[in-house]
């Protein structure tokens, strides 16, 4: 089957936060909305089907965790990254945010400190903090590519304090798109097993890779990345079922998975509701070529976007993410302050993107892109915000 991805579909009114929230956040309703992380495509109707089946029953009662829930992820999982995960290492999780709230309060005490690596998607700070709890800054390492590396000598330093216990990863990071490489996640392990410094390694955006990259999981690269570690997952980002609450860890060690399984079962915090299950056996087991051409679709985007700015916009540098449907989008040149920034995109441009200060300081100067919508949308955002530039130079 061809799925059309160039099909503009008015999410208006649909209660979409990326549409119906830009007023409230933005001051204007009329942009072109390119900053939530969900895409602008049809969820598949493979998952869409089987939704509307379970809902041909009238009784919408207390459910039992389908039996092929766990197998449809273990598969999934094994085919794609090479990674062979048991039964028991999983769990339903609402959310991932919300389950690094869960892990903090489980595992970090008011006294204690996490590690983020900045810039990085924003709740890793802001949950954090929410909770009481001080977080600790290990800023990645601009490359003159503009890639970024992890500075591992510093990450060492912080987690030797004795109150770091917990660093957040990004794997694969958002919002630069890196995959990192097995050799730097080995390091990781090897720092924060060695320190008693637990992970959590949020790989929401693990099956977008692009480009011929391929995700690692962290917790498949040692015996320590194993026993240290918390990772969380979704079909969620892929299949653009952000609505359908479809996350779920997964946690190797035993003694670490009884802490944390035995507290989500006792808060039940572990059942999902009746949907999430039926979406993400669907996306698991029948989703694969959907993926395949969703993923050719987003890399011939980025490829546009980066040679229009190229031969249009050359103030604008665009990262070619490694992952994902965002672009970490260079402003410097530009040079202005970020408040000017912003409102270059979204007044003069009418545009909502992503202010890349929210990920940290490291982020000024840059704004983030989502590029998972049709194409003649993002073509028509590119021509507005270089009409906008030149009316400012």
């Amino acid at each position: 089957m061809k799925y059309d991805f160039d099909e503009i579909i008015d999410r208006r009114g649909s209660g979409a936060l990326k549409t119906d929230a830009l007023a409230e956040r933005y001051g204007n309703p009329d942009l072109i909305p390119l900053w939530v992380a969900d895409m602008d495509f049809a969820t598949p109707s493979f998952i869409i089907d089987a939704l509307r089946e379970r809902l041909n029953h009238p009784v919408l009662g207390y459910t039992v965790e389908p039996s092929d829930y766990r197998p449809a992820i273990i598969d999934w999982i094994r085919t794609l990254h090479g990674w062979s995960i048991q039964p028991e290492w999983l769990a339903y999780i609402p959310g991932i945010v919300k389950g690094i709230g869960m892990v903090i309060n489980r595992f970090v005490e008011p006294d204690e400190k996490i590690i983020i690596q900045t810039p990085v998607y924003h709740p890793f700070r802001l949950v954090p903090e929410g909770n009481h709890r001080q977080v600790v800054n290990n800023p990645l390492i601009e490359r003159a590519d503009g890639g970024y590396d992890m500075d591992l000598v510093h990450l060492e330093s912080l987690a030797a304090d004795p109150a770091v216990r917990l660093l957040i990863l990004a794997n694969p990071h958002n919002p630069a798109g890196i995959v990192w490489s097995r050799e730097t996640l080995r390091r990781v392990a090897e720092i924060c097993a060695a320190n008693g410094v637990l992970v959590i390694s949020d790989e929401i955006h693990s099956d977008m890779a692009l480009f011929g990259n391929r995700h690692i999981p962290f917790a498949s690269v040692s015996p320590e990345a194993a026993s240290c570690s918390i990772t969380f997952g979704a079909p969620s980002k892929t299949f653009n079922i952000a609505g359908v609450v479809s996350s779920y860890a997964i946690v190797p060690d035993p003694q670490l998975r009884e802490q944390f399984y035995s507290w989500l079962t006792a808060n039940e915090l572990s059942d999902p509701d009746i949907f999430a299950p039926i979406a993400t056996v669907a996306a698991y087991r029948k989703g694969a070529e959907w993926r395949r051409q969703m993923l050719a679709y987003v890399e011939g985007n980025i490829e546009f976007v980066i040679e229009w700015c190229r031969e249009n916009l050359p103030q604008v540098r665009p990262l070619r993410p490694e992952a994902s449907f965002l672009v970490w989008l260079d402003c410097r040149s530009l040079v202005l302050p970020q408040n000017e920034l912003i409102e270059l995109f979204v007044e003069g441009a009418r545009l909502a993107l992503n202010d890349g200060a929210m990920f940290g300081k490291e982020g000024e100067g840059f704004m983030r892109l989502n590029v998972g919508c049709p194409r003649a949308v993002l073509e028509k955002a590119l021509i507005s915000l270089k009409s906008a530039i030149d009316t400012r130079l």
